[in-house]
C-alpha cells in the first residue's frame, strides 16, 4: 500500500522530534568526583583521611632498582609508567579532647592538582578554627604548604604547631640552606616562609622522639626522607594506628622492593633503614597503618609476602556508626 508524501513527511519529523527529545533528556556530564574525606574510629577517637590531592612523579626519581624490576613492578599494580601518581594525604584526630591535624597539604605550593586538604576537612564537617593542634611528619612543603592561606595569612589561628627539633634546625636555617645545592635552596625558603606567621605569633613549637603531643598521639622517630622525618602512634582502648608520613612514595615499588628510595630522601641509606624497619614491625604487629602518598584514604595493613617483601592491603570502605555521647 503507497503511502502519501504528506504522511512520510510527518513520520519524518515526528522520528526527528522524538530523536531530539532523546537527546536532550540525557543529563550533562558533573566531571567532578565526591568530597575527599574517608572516617573511621579508632577506640573512643574519630580519624578522618583528607584528600589533598594527587600528583604524578617520574618513575626515574627511584633509586636502587633496576629499570625492568621497576617496569614489572608498576605493570603488576597497574601504575603508570613512566609517570605515577601519588596521593597527598593528611588526617585529622579527633580525641574527643583535642583535635588534631598532621600534616595540613601543599595548599598552593605544587600546582592545581594539590591543595585541597581545607576544602575537605571543611567538607567532613569541621572548621579550621577548631583545630587545637597541627603536627607535622616534616617540612617539606606538600606536608606543610597547608598551614597558610594563598596571601600568607595562618590558616589555623587557635592551634599550636609541633615540629620535630631536628627538623625545624635543618629547614629553617639559612646557612644551611646555603650549603644546600642551588636546585633545593627554594625548599628551604618554601618552609622558612611558611612557618614565619606561626613563629611571629608564638604557636610554633619543637619537640624530641617520643615525646607524646597529646594525650594517645606520640612521636616516633622515622628519620631518614628528611633529618627529622616523624612518625605518630595514635592509640586509644587498645587500638592502634601509625601514621607513618613519607615512608612510601611509590606503593607499587617499595612494598615489595623496600630498599628502594626516592630521590627526595635527603639521607637515602637512612630511610631504607627506616623504611625496612617500620614495615617489619608493622607487618608483624597487624596494627593499622596510614601514609601520606598512599593511595586515599591510605590506610591499611602491611602484610609479610617472603623474606624482605611486603603487600599493601587497603582497608574496605565501612559505614560510620553513631554512637550517643554520654
Amino acid at each position: 500500500m503507497r503511502r502519501s508524501s504528506s504522511h512520510i513527511l510527518l513520520l519524518t519529523f515526528t522520528l526527528l522530534f522524538s530523536l531530539v527529545a532523546l537527546v536532550h533528556a540525557q543529563a550533562p556530564k558533573v566531571q567532578t568526583q565526591v568530597p575527599g574525606y574517608y572516617r573511621m574510629p579508632l577506640g573512643q577517637f574519630e580519624v578522618t583521611a583528607l584528600y589533598d590531592g594527587a600528583i604524578e612523579l617520574d618513575t626515574k626519581l627511584l633509586r636502587n632498582t633496576k629499570a625492568t624490576d621497576l617496569d614489572r613492578l608498576l605493570a603488576r599494580m597497574f601504575v603508570g609508567n613512566p609517570k605515577m601518581q601519588t596521593a597527598v594525604n593528611a588526617y585529622l584526630i579527633n580525641t574527643g579532647t583535642h583535635l588534631v591535624l598532621v600534616d595540613t597539604g601543599a595548599s598552593q605550593l605544587f600546582g592545581p592538582t594539590l591543595g585541597f586538604a581545607l576544602q575537605n576537612l571543611q567538607a567532613s564537617g569541621y572548621a579550621p578554627e577548631q583545630v587545637d593542634t597541627v603536627i607535622i611528619t616534616h617540612l617539606h612543603a606538600d606536608h606543610m604548604g597547608g598551614l597558610n592561606d594563598e596571601d600568607g595569612k595562618p590558616v589555623f589561628p587557635k592551634a599550636t604547631i609541633w615540629v620535630s627539633q631536628a627538623d625545624n634546625d635543618y629547614w629553617l636555617s639559612e646557612k644551611v640552606a646555603e650549603a644546600a645545592p642551588k636546585e633545593r635552596q627554594s625548599f628551604f625558603k618554601m618552609a622558612r616562609d611558611v612557618a614565619a606567621p606561626y613563629l611571629a605569633a608564638g604557636q610554633w613549637k619543637t619537640f624530641k622522639d617520643g615525646t607524646t603531643l597529646v594525650p594517645g598521639v606520640q612521636a616516633v622517630k622515622a628519620n631518614g626522607h628528611t633529618p627529622g622525618h616523624t612518625s605518630y602512634a595514635v592509640e586509644s582502648t587498645g587500638q592502634k594506628l601509625l601514621i607513618w608520613g613519607d615512608v612510601v612514595h611509590a606503593h607499587a615499588v617499595q612494598f615489595a622492593r623496600p630498599g628502594v628510595s626516592i630521590e627526595f630522601d635527603v639521607d637515602q641509606k637512612q630511610a631504607i633503614a627506616t623504611r625496612k624497619a617500620i614495615m617489619k614491625e608493622m607487618a608483624a604487629s597487624g596494627s593499622l597503618v596510614a601514609g601520606m602518598h598512599l593511595p586515599f584514604p591510605g590506610i591499611g595493613h602491611v602484610r609479610t609476602e617472603e623474606k624482605g617483601s611486603y603487600a599493601w592491603v587497603p582497608i574496605e570502605f565501612t559505614p560510620m556508626r553513631k554512637v550517643e555521647e554520654k
